[in-house]
């Protein structure tokens, strides 16, 4: 092989080597240029004078096994108010729970406080299917008070969440334009004060935060499971259950939505913290559930390139989304067995073409561990400049460590592969950390 041959080589795998920093970079332009105060002036333009805005929120609690957390949970979701003149009431899906649950529940006595037990066989079917069961009481309720149904928000607080007190204030301003018909709020970490913590934080508080925010300018933000917000009339155009049993049900109703026309928007403003894993082994088991939700919703591919409602930018970002787990798989194995390779044949005396001599090796080495660290650190820096709630010796630490946080990503998206070819879907679920108690507002 010629010279200019190997120069081709070398300049496509530094390519695909640079893309994820560069991207990086991409994407911190675009969420310091369009998050907070821009989309905010360009969502209260498009509001002013709209007639949408919510008069009721239901805020549902999902608990299976939440003894541990389930006081503070509610005592936060009941600490909540809306705008003068709306109504917040707390709806509490207790999933069949054989631990202290119901018992914490029924201590709390407290006026906007609904709690609907679930008993075996119907509970414990997952949480989409304990959503649905909250979703049709509430319509049912809602029919019989006459509310109109586009009045009324439904929204989902996990089991270990806590909402900012401004949550429904913000959301209510997402909705007075009659055309949003789902929000999502930013998610934060409580216990990042450990470094695992800490990394998911600078995950949800800096990356996923600038994600979102490039999507809400592209139309298409995804919705979480914890801190959505939906219209009552929007669910119940779905259907009688609107979230499914996929293992990501929030990431599918996004879907259904955007394929129904649906706006969704994202909002930083408000906000919802829940309990990092701080357990290596139960991290793996959640992202590899997640990674694996996100390939059962690969089944909507073929409607997203056929709808009409789906622009060409929004079709492409979503789809980056569904297809990530496939292609950083495959990647890490191209990665992976070019870098054996080329130290393979370094040592055997036949050099591969990709790296043609040690030199090369130790060249590209210098450059993966750059590119390995260059984002995090960057990360950390967007997360000091939005936040400011952490000392920058924890981020950076946090920086460093995201790299490894990555392949324990990389090997839970392997393990969703091999769930997901045997038909596996049950999961155990996340365990909880005692907090100290909240007061609860009267």
């Amino acid at each position: 092989m010629d010279a200019s041959e190997s120069w081709l080589y070398a300049v496509t795998g530094y390519a695909v080597l640079l893309a994820w920093p560069v991207t990086t970079v991409i994407l911190v332009w675009f969420a310091l240029r369009y998050a907070g105060t821009h989309r905010a002036k360009v969502v209260n333009r498009s509001v002013a004078g709209g007639n949408g805005r919510p008069e009721h929120f239901w805020v549902i609690v999902p608990a299976l096994n939440e003894e541990a957390v389930v006081a503070n949970t509610v005592g936060a979701a009941l600490n909540l108010r809306g705008p003068a003149g709306t109504l917040s009431r707390v709806l509490v899906v207790d999933d069949g729970s054989d631990d202290r649950t119901p018992e914490v529940l029924a201590a709390i006595d407290h006026p906007r406080l609904h709690v609907m037990r679930r008993e075996l066989p119907e509970a414990r079917q997952g949480k989409g299917e304990a959503l649905n069961a909250a979703y049709r009481h509430i319509s049912r309720l809602t029919a019989e008070s006459g509310t109109a149904p586009e009045k009324v928000v439904v929204g989902i607080i996990d089991g270990d969440g806590q909402g900012s007190e401004n949550i429904l204030v913000e959301v209510s301003r997402l909705m007075r334009d009659t055309r949003v018909g789902a929000a999502q709020v930013q998610v934060r970490i409580r216990n990042r004060n450990r470094l695992l913590g800490a990394v998911q934080d600078l995950e949800f508080g800096a990356i996923v935060d600038a994600c979102q925010n490039m999507r809400d300018a592209l139309d298409t933000v995804g919705l979480g499971g914890n801190g959505q917000f939906s219209r009552l009339s929007t669910l119940q155009t779905l259907g009688s259950a609107p979230w499914s049993s996929c293992l990501v049900e929030d990431m599918e109703l996004g879907l259904r939505m955007h394929l129904n026309g649906v706006g969704i928007r994202y909002t930083s403003r408000a906000s919802v913290t829940q309990q990092a894993v701080v357990d290596v082994r139960r991290l793996t088991r959640q992202r590899t559930r997640w990674a694996q939700g996100n390939m059962q919703c690969a089944r909507y591919l073929g409607r997203l390139f056929s709808s009409p409602r789906v622009a060409r930018i929004a079709l492409a970002e979503m789809l980056h989304y569904l297809l990530s787990p496939w292609a950083n798989a495959i990647l890490t194995v191209l990665l992976i067995g070019t870098g054996l390779a080329g130290l393979g044949g370094l040592l055997i005396g036949h050099p591969i073409v990709f790296i043609p001599s040690w030199a090369a090796l130790g060249q590209a080495g210098g450059v993966w561990l750059i590119v390995t660290t260059f984002p995090g650190l960057l990360w950390a820096l967007v997360h000091k400049y939005k936040h400011g709630d952490e000392g920058m010796p924890r981020m950076l630490t946090a920086a460093l460590a995201y790299p490894a946080f990555l392949i324990l990503g990389l090997a839970a998206t392997y393990r969703a592969l091999g769930r997901q070819a045997s038909g596996r879907q049950a999961w155990a679920k996340t365990e909880r950390l005692v907090e100290e108690p909240l007061a609860v507002a009267a």
